[in-house]
């Protein structure tokens, strides 16, 4: 198939959980390709599998069968130091609970990310410092995360999800924990990355949050139930990339 190039190819991949007896197929045999540039919403029901498959994409966790490649990569065979080197330095995350480390102020949770890589950047600081003020927390520098509001928080954690230059960011209901005002802020914040060529994908249960992506990705019982263009989306991010 054509196109920009592959960022995240999953082939046939199940996640089976035992709970006893009883085993959940979280999910069954999905196959699909994620592709630079792209911004998806991921949807569907609870239990859908939006969780499982953010956390396969992002290697938190591991297929039970399949194939999962990040840029052409094989993850399947990697140990668990490889898979921190991979995502350290090709896989962005955005949770809904922030998940910054209360002790270090905020250039320092930026760099968290690279503090996992074998080889950091040199201008690793200075890449930090450039993404604070592009989410407008140039002056917050030495603050702790106690010290802000939820959503210079999130902001922060965006900027820590972009200081590795990653193939893909991965958000997680981002906007979930935020007041609409600011649930918009960041939304739009997200729209600018994507014209500038990031992908993204964005599990969300709000179809107005879902709709402002390109595409969505919908879910049930661990398979892929429907795939939609929207409209809103590809205006709301200048076309496509």
């Amino acid at each position: 198939m054509s196109g920009p190039e592959p960022v995240a190819e999953l082939r046939d991949v199940t996640r089976v959980y035992r709970m006893g007896s009883h085993e959940v197929r979280a999910l069954d045999g999905l196959s699909f390709t994620f592709r630079k540039g792209e911004y998806w919403s991921i949807m569907g029901s609870s239990g859908s599998g939006k969780s499982t498959l953010l956390n396969l994409l992002g290697c938190i966790d591991r297929a039970t069968s399949g194939s999962y490649k990040v840029r052409g990569q094989e993850v399947g065979g990697l140990d668990d130091d490889e898979l921190s080197e991979l995502r350290s330095r090709e896989i962005g995350f955005v949770f809904q609970s922030y998940n910054l480390i209360p002790q270090l102020d905020v250039l320092e949770n930026i760099l968290v990310p690279l503090f996992y890589q074998d080889d950091p950047p040199a201008d690793g600081e200075e890449r930090a410092r450039m993404l604070a003020e592009r989410v407008g927390l140039g002056a917050r520098l030495g603050h702790r995360p106690m010290e802000l509001s939820g959503g210079q928080q999130q902001r922060v954690a965006i900027a820590r999800a972009l200081v590795n230059d990653p193939a893909i960011v991965l958000a997680d209901e981002a906007t979930g924990n935020l007041d609409s005002k600011t649930a918009l802020e960041i939304l739009a914040l997200f729209d600018e990355l994507h014209a500038e060529g990031k992908t993204i994908l964005l599990v969300t249960h709000e179809a107005k949050i879902g709709e402002r992506a390109e595409r969505t990705l919908r879910l049930r019982d661990g398979r892929i139930d429907e795939v939609v263009e929207n409209r809103a989306g590809l205006t709301a991010a200048g076309g496509g990339a």
